[in-house]
């Protein structure tokens, strides 16, 4: 496998920016045109009762399934947040096979925020070592983001073997730039944009990105090309802009 193709989104639910539109149909059609191999998603929506009670169009599976369908033939899904319509978390569409998943409840004790990480190992073609992969969606405050990287800091040093290739993304609230001195460095991970542009890519809000806050970290890997997703098509669809990078097995 010469290349594997990574994105990272933040796709609000399948809601625009202030909620104002069921943008579901419209997301899956431009997560599809990003050709990517891994799809790395937070705030995906597993359930939720009055939204396919109020709009026609809701879809009848899992956010997760309607977006995978006939693309990416695995996913898994992290149920995070749970209320009385339904439940949102994280999710990974894959187009290999996902050998193991589990989700590790990262929320802060007594905190409103729920929060996990989604870990993946999956083989693709041709591969002799597993791929992990950990999608991530950390908290708002600075103190339950401390506490969150630490908690994925000691699960990839306790699951990961040094060796084996990694890929850590999503949205990680980070605009105090604390993710590279207290998980990045220790762990030998780089960001992929800071490895072609110098700092990561600014992806929120997407209508005018001001903030770091989605980020793609890899070790293992050789960065060939990354591109953030924005613009006025993007902002219609969600509040972040999407990521994307292509990587290649050092």
């Amino acid at each position: 496998m010469p290349a594997l193709r990574v994105a990272t989104y933040n796709i609000h639910k399948g809601f625009s920016f202030f909620n104002r539109r069921l943008v579901i149909h419209e997301l899956r059609e431009k997560l599809r045109a990003l050709a990517a191999d891994l799809v790395f998603l937070q705030e995906v929506h597993g359930a939720h009762e009055h939204h396919a009670a109020r709009f026609e169009n809701w879809p009848a599976a899992p956010q997760y399934e309607f977006l995978a369908d006939a693309v990416w033939s695995d996913y898994a899904y992290g149920r995070n947040s749970v209320y009385d319509a339904g439940h949102h978390g994280n999710a990974i569409l894959s187009r290999f096979p996902i050998l193991r998943w589990d989700n590790q409840d990262i929320s802060s004790a007594g905190g409103f925020e729920r929060r996990g990480l989604l870990h993946c190992e999956m083989r693709p073609p041709g591969w002799h070592e597993v791929l992990h992969c950990v999608c991530v969606h950390l908290g708002l405050t600075g103190r339950a983001r401390g506490r969150q990287i630490e908690k994925l800091r000691q699960r990839i040093e306790r699951l990961v073997p040094p060796q084996a290739p990694l890929i850590v993304a999503g949205d990680f609230n980070d605009w105090r730039f604390r993710v590279a001195p207290e998980l990045a460095h220790p762990l030998n991970l780089y960001e992929v944009f800071e490895l072609t542009k110098g700092r990561p890519a600014r992806s929120f809000p997407a209508a005018l990105p001001l903030m770091s806050l989605d980020r793609i970290y890899v070790r293992g890997f050789r960065v060939e090309h990354a591109h953030v997703h924005r613009g006025r098509a993007w902002a219609r669809i969600s509040d972040h802009a999407a990521l994307t990078t292509t990587l290649v097995r050092r």
